[in-house]
C-alpha cells in the first residue's frame, strides 16, 4: 500500500492541457480594414465583414471551437447565463484568443451586464486593437451604461476602421460640427 503513494508522489505530474497559439491573422485582418475603408458600397462591405468574420471566429484548437461555438449556439437561444459560462471555459483555456472574450462580453451585453461586458471588450481590444466588432460593442455597451461621449468617440473609432456598421446609424454630431 505504501509502495502505491510513493508511486504517486514520484510520479511526474499530468500535463494541463493548454490553448495552442492563436493563428495570426494580422496581415489578412490589415487587408480586409484596408478594403473596408475603401469600399463604395454596401454590398462589398458585407462580404468584406463576413471575412473578418471568419477570420475572428477561426479558434487555435478544435477544443477551443468547440467551446466558442457551443458558447454561441447557447447564446442564440437565449441561454445567457450558459453562454457565460462556457465561454468563460474558453478565456480560461485560451487567454489570448480575442474572440472568446469578445463572445462573452456580447453574452454579458444581452445580460445587461455592462460592466462585466467592458472588461471583456477592453481585454479584446488589448489583444486585437482593431477588432472592429469589439470597438462597436465596445461603444453599445458604454451607450448602455450612458456613457454616451465615450461612446461616441469609441464608435467613431470602429467607422474608421469599417465605415458601413450598421451602428453608424448612433452617431451623434458635435455641437458645431457636420457629420
Amino acid at each position: 500500500m505504501k509502495w502505491i503513494l510513493a508511486l504517486c508522489l514520484l510520479a511526474p505530474p499530468a500535463l494541463a492541457e493548454t490553448c495552442p497559439a492563436v493563428a495570426d491573422h494580422s496581415a489578412q485582418l490589415g487587408q480586409i480594414i484596408a478594403e473596408l475603408s475603401a469600399t463604395k458600397g454596401e454590398g462589398d462591405a458585407r462580404v468584406l465583414s463576413r471575412q473578418l468574420w471568419m477570420l475572428w471566429l477561426d479558434a487555435p484548437d478544435a477544443k477551443a471551437q468547440a467551446l466558442l461555438d457551443e458558447g454561441m449556439r447557447q447564446r442564440n437561444e437565449y441561454d445567457f447565463l450558459g453562454a457565460r459560462d462556457t465561454l468563460d471555459a474558453l478565456v480560461e483555456y485560451c487567454p489570448d484568443y480575442a474572440e472568446g472574450y469578445n463572445q462573452r462580453a456580447f453574452a454579458s451585453f444581452l445580460r445587461q451586464d455592462y460592466d462585466s461586458a467592458l472588461a471583456d471588450l477592453d481585454a479584446a481590444l488589448m489583444i486585437m486593437p482593431n477588432h472592429v466588432a469589439a470597438l462597436s460593442g465596445k461603444a453599445l455597451t458604454l451607450f448602455g451604461l450612458g456613457r454616451d461621449e465615450e461612446g461616441q468617440k469609441v464608435l467613431r473609432e470602429a467607422l474608421k476602421l469599417n465605415p458601413w456598421l450598421q451602428e453608424r446609424a448612433l452617431l451623434s454630431e458635435p455641437a458645431g460640427t457636420e457629420l
